[in-house]
């Protein structure tokens, strides 16, 4: 079929946009269905293109191309596999359902949805660009507009989050951006396939996976390079937030697959010990401090800065098992932590408050909220019959594999992640409930239809992995037997 589905995903969202900024701003239903619209064509292309890529063939697949500059090797060129679909998918579950939850966002919705479907754009590029330029184009088409999301539609200290982020993410993205050059100008081409062919030296191979590695870490949350993750969760309106942390950080971790350790493999089996180290520090770290956090959306925020660890922890693995542990962890992660702060969002637009001391007692005025939240918390801490529970269990015993040890630390940071999701969901659902909260009401209609699709995710690839876990390993397989790890 020669339909162009990738460009058709990538380029609803920016046509949508532009549509929207040609529209008067007074016209805030036509603006909204318009990004819908665009939403849910890139979502319905992405679960089409799910279910006609042949599986029996595999590799790179829904191919696109358009020469560029041909001088330089640049070129518009597009595919995915089974590595990058997943995430593809994942995109379009998120973007449509943060259209949802963000329909009754009151300032300047206009300007809102352009820089939300903007940013989308960029990360459908991301996981779908076979040229290196195209994708580095793409990476910072992805990240910049959270800038202006944080920084107007945000709350709390919106101004330091939004330049944090964006100042942590630039510096981190010079570099990616010096990377590519010095690959681009010892292989003179940007094409990845080409590229994954090269046969780079030793020395080569370990002097540029750190700084790759270095470079997408910063994005996926990587130990000590984290701080602007949070910050930035906290501030961003609940849209935000929700592609923060279900995409927007997924990107850091695919870079490292797709760049890092497909391109270095003798540098990623180098590097890959140190990288574990950093990872069960996230998986530890970010457990304890969410335990400790007293705003309900910081728990959260800390929360995706412990299961980020739990993806680096399955990369350094290098095997079959726990790399497609890490890639069934980034797609389960990015659709319970969008669930995760939708429900914040929610608790926060009819309480107005985000302090869990002053909550209490919810669920009997808001039951469907209640209801997910617990399913998206028994999620995070790994209950057998979740997502959750197949993409913890595939990382642990890939790590047990190569790292004996470690596995009691990521284990102790599963225990600590139980432990503050029964606290919060106890502290703020459940018991007696304030008399100022008498109000409250449930999630609306809208509310409840993306609500219930991210739950729906949750439950189905928890009860059938394989709908997915097929699809990784037939792009995990080939990167496997490049880099030598183990295939159990």
């Amino acid at each position: 079929m020669n339909f162009p589905f990738l460009s058709t995903i990538i380029l609803s969202p920016f046509v949508g946009a532009l549509i929207i900024l040609a529209i008067n701003p007074r016209k805030k239903l036509v603006i909204k269905l318009i990004a819908l619209i665009a939403s849910l064509i890139s979502l319905v292309c992405s679960v089409i293109i799910c279910f006609l890529y042949d599986r029996n063939q595999g590799g790179f697949q829904f191919l696109e191309k358009i020469v560029w500059i041909k001088s330089l090797g640049i070129s518009y060129s597009l595919g995915v596999d089974g590595i990058s679909l997943p995430m593809v998918l994942l995109t379009g579950i998120i973007i449509f359902t943060a259209v949802l939850i963000s329909w009754e966002i009151k300032p300047r919705p206009k300007e809102f949805f352009i820089w939300l479907l903007l940013l989308v754009s960029g990360v459908f590029g991301v996981f779908s660009s076979l040229n290196l330029f195209f994708f580095f184009f793409f990476y910072e088409l992805a990240v910049l507009p959270m800038y202006l999301l944080i920084g107007i539609w945000g709350s709390g200290p919106k101004e330091y989050g939004a330049l944090k982020l964006t100042l942590q993410l630039l510096v981190a993205s010079v570099f990616i951006l010096i990377g590519i050059l010095i690959i681009y100008t010892f292989s003179g081409t940007f094409d990845l396939v080409a590229l994954s062919r090269e046969n780079y030296s030793l020395g080569f191979q370990r002097a540029l996976f750190p700084l790759l590695c270095l470079g997408f870490g910063v994005l996926a949350g990587m130990w000590p390079l984290h701080t602007w993750s949070p910050i930035g969760h906290s501030t961003a309106p609940t849209a935000g937030s929700m592609l923060h942390a279900g995409v927007l950080m997924k990107l850091g971790a695919y870079g490292i697959i797709r760049v890092a350790i497909s391109l270095f493999p003798i540098g990623a089996q180098f590097w890959v010990p140190f990288v574990a180290i950093l990872a069960i520090i996230n998986v530890v770290y970010g457990a304890l401090i969410a335990m400790a956090q007293e705003d309900f959306k910081y728990v959260i925020a800390y929360s995706s800065v412990s299961h980020m660890g739990i993806v680096l922890l399955g990369l350094t693995t290098l095997n079959s098992t726990g790399l497609n542990g890490a890639l069934f962890q980034m797609f389960s992660h990015g659709i319970m932590t969008g669930a995760f702060f939708a429900l914040v969002g929610i608790v926060y637009e009819r309480s107005h408050t985000r302090q869990i001391a002053e909550m209490g007692g919810f669920a009997s005025r808001m039951p469907f909220v209640a209801s997910i939240f617990v399913l998206a918390g028994l999620t995070s801490l790994g209950l057998p019959g979740t997502s959750g529970f197949i993409a913890e269990f595939l990382v642990f015993v890939g790590v047990f594999k190569e790292y004996p040890i470690i596995p009691i630390f990521a284990v102790l940071g599963s225990a600590i992640t139980a432990g503050y999701v029964l606290r919060v969901a106890r502290r703020v659902f459940f018991g007696p409930i304030n008399s100022k909260f008498e109000h409250l009401t449930d999630a609306k209609p809208l509310e409840i239809a993306a609500l219930t699709i991210l739950a729906f995710v949750l439950i189905l690839f928890g009860l059938f992995p394989s709908l997915i876990s097929h699809l990784i390993n037939l792009g995990i397989v080939p990167l496997i037997t490049k880099v030598g790890g183990g295939i159990i």
